[in-house]
C-alpha cells in the first residue's frame, strides 16, 4: 500500500514483480538495493517487501545504512524478519531487530573495517540460520533478503559497495539512477572486473524525477532531525503511558524523573569505539552518553574481532566510581538487560531536546536510584 503523497512508478512495480516472479521457485532472492542519496532506496525497498511478502511469510531485510537507517536507530547495523505489510512507506519506524550491531557513528567512513565486519557478521548469520539447508532443521524454508545500502556511491563509499556486494553474491542488483549521471554509480555490473562474469540479474531503474536542487538542500538539512526523532522516539518507550506529554521539555522532565538501572562497573566491560581514551578519562568521557549495550556471544569471546550482540541503547545519567556503580536508563527488557556484559560507547550524541532539562545529565540522587537489591528486584 502506498503513502498518499506517494506514488510507486509503474517501473519500480515492474522491478519488483520481476523479482519475485521471474526467479524460479527453488531460486530465492537475494537482492541489493543501490544508488545515490535522495534517490528512492528505502520506499523502494519497503515496496518490495511488501511485494515479496505475496510470496514468502517472511522476509529478511539487512540495513547497512548507518546515518539513515530503515528500521534500526542511528549508528547500529540490524538484521530484521518482516512479517507483515508496510502499509505506510513515509513513516518512521523503529522495528526491533532480529541482530544488531552497534558501529556508533552515523558514516562508514571513519573505520571501513570494521564497518564491514559487522556487516559481513550479520550476513553470515542471516545465512547460517535462514538460507542453508540443515540436516537438522529439514523443513525450514530458505528465506529472501532485502539488501538496504546508504547512499554514499564515491570514493570509499563506492569500494565498501563492491566488496558488500563480492561478498554476499546477491542474485539481483538493483540500481537506482537519478537524471544527474556525476551522483550515479558506473552503469553495468561495476563490481566486476573486466575479464570476469557474474550471473547476478541487474536491474536499472530510474529515481523519481522530482529532485529540485532546493528540495534536494531541504532534505540534507532534515537528516540530522530525523535522526534526533528516531532516538527520541526509542527513548520514549521508557515513559509511562498515563504520563502527560504534550512537548519535548515535557519528555525531557519525564526521564529525568525515572529511576535508572544501577550497573556494576566492575562486573562489565567498556569498549570505546573509533577512538581510544585513557583511563584516567574513560568515566569522564562515558558520562553523559548514548552507549550501545552488548552481550558477548560465544564466537566474539574466542574471536580476535570481538563482535557482542547489541540488544539496544542506553543513557548513561551518572557515574560513581567510589561505588562501582554506574546508572543507565533505557527501554531494554530487564530479561535481556541482566545478560548485557559490554557497554559500547560510539559517537551517537543525545539528542538536544532532551537536554532541556537543569540537571538531567547530573549524577542520580541515590535516594531516587531504584535499588535492585531490595524486593523490587535485583542488580543488572
Amino acid at each position: 500500500m502506498s503513502h498518499p503523497e506517494i506514488i510507486i512508478p509503474f517501473q519500480w512495480t515492474e522491478a519488483a514483480e520481476s523479482i519475485i516472479y521471474g526467479s524460479p521457485p527453488s531460486s530465492t532472492p537475494i537482492i541489493f538495493i543501490c544508488g545515490p542519496k535522495n534517490s528512492g532506496k528505502s520506499t523502494f525497498g519497503r515496496h518490495l517487501c511488501n511485494v515479496l511478502l505475496h510470496r514468502y511469510d517472511r522476509v529478511g531485510f539487512l540495513d547497512t545504512d548507518v546515518g539513515q537507517p530503515e528500521f534500526s536507530l542511528p549508528g547500529c547495523l540490524s538484521l530484521h524478519l518482516i512479517d507483515e505489510q508496510c502499509e505506510d512507506l513515509a513513516a518512521i519506524s523503529v522495528k526491533a531487530p532480529l541482530k544488531c550491531h552497534f558501529f556508533g557513528d552515523i558514516s562508514s567512513k571513519r573505520d571501513p573495517k570494521a564497518y564491514l565486519a559487522r556487516i559481513f557478521h550479520l550476513f553470515d548469520y542471516f545465512v547460517d540460520e535462514h538460507r542453508l539447508t540443515k540436516p537438522e532443521k529439514p523443513v525450514i524454508s530458505m528465506l529472501p533478503l532485502v539488501i538496504n545500502t546508504p547512499g554514499w556511491v564515491k570514493g570509499i563509499g563506492y569500494d565498501l559497495l563492491v566488496e558488500m556486494i563480492q561478498f554476499m553474491k546477491p542474485t539481483h542488483v538493483v540500481q537506482i539512477r537519478t537524471t544527474s549521471e556525476a551522483k550515479n554509480l558506473p552503469a553495468g555490473a561495476f563490481w566486476l572486473d573486466g575479464n570476469k562474469e557474474d550471473d547476478v540479474s541487474m536491474i536499472n531503474i530510474a529515481a523519481p524525477c522530482t529532485n529540485s536542487f532546493n528540495e534536494t538542500i531541504l532534505v540534507q538539512k532534515q537528516a540530522q532531525q530525523l535522526r534526533e526523532n528516531r532516538i527520541v522516539s526509542y527513548f520514549r518507550q521508557i515513559v509511562p503511558a498515563e504520563s502527560n506529554i504534550s512537548t519535548s521539555k515535557d519528555l525531557a522532565r519525564v526521564l529525568a524523573s525515572i529511576p535508572p538501572y544501577k550497573v556494576s562497573i566492575s562486573g562489565i566491560k567498556i569498549r570505546h569505539l573509533h577512538c581510544h581514551v585513557p583511563d584516567s578519562e574513560r568515566f569522564h568521557s562515558l558520562n553523559a552518553t548514548i552507549v550501545g549495550l552488548a552481550i558477548s556471544s560465544k564466537e566474539s569471546l574466542n574471536s580476535k574481532d570481538h563482535l557482542p550482540w547489541c540488544v539496544g541503547l542506553g543513557i548513561i545519567r551518572g557515574i560513581d566510581i567510589f561505588k562501582d556503580v554506574l546508572y543507565v536508563i533505557t527501554p531494554v527488557p530487564l530479561c535481556d538487560l541482566e545478560k548485557v556484559d559490554v557497554l559500547l560507547q560510539g559517537l551517537i550524541r543525545i539528542p538536544t531536546c532532551l537536554l532541556q532539562v537543569r540537571g538531567f545529565m547530573c549524577p542520580y540522587m541515590s535516594s531516587n536510584v531504584l535499588n535492585r537489591l531490595d524486593p523490587a528486584g535485583m542488580d543488572i
